[in-house]
């Protein structure tokens, strides 16, 4: 797959590109729209690796599955805490000696 740095100047880059930082920025709906329909597209700062674009549907597929959110009341009764003892005894403070 050829690198945009070693195309034409203006030339398209490929599906699943690479593209140098300043290519992406100028020609950004570009990268956007190619990772939508042609798959993650590679960004590149100084000839390393950088950042990669992917489209928001394949991030959810990639990432694992959310875990449902418990209410905070619901949370604390599944907890079994009904026989925890929360009495507290008095507390005088301590002796000093003066």
């Amino acid at each position: 797959m050829p690198h945009p740095a070693k195309q034409p100047k203006g030339s398209p880059a490929p599906s699943g590109a690479t593209w140098r930082l300043e290519e992406a920025k100028a020609r950004f709906s570009e990268v956007v729209r190619r990772a939508r329909t042609d798959g993650p597209q590679r960004v590149t700062v100084r000839g390393q690796d950088a950042v990669m674009v992917i489209a928001v549907e394949e991030l959810a597929r990639l990432l694992p599955p959310a875990v449902p959110q418990q209410p905070l009341v619901a949370f604390l009764q599944g907890l079994g805490l009904g026989d925890v003892s929360v009495e507290r005894e008095p507390d005088l403070g301590r002796d000093v000696a003066l």
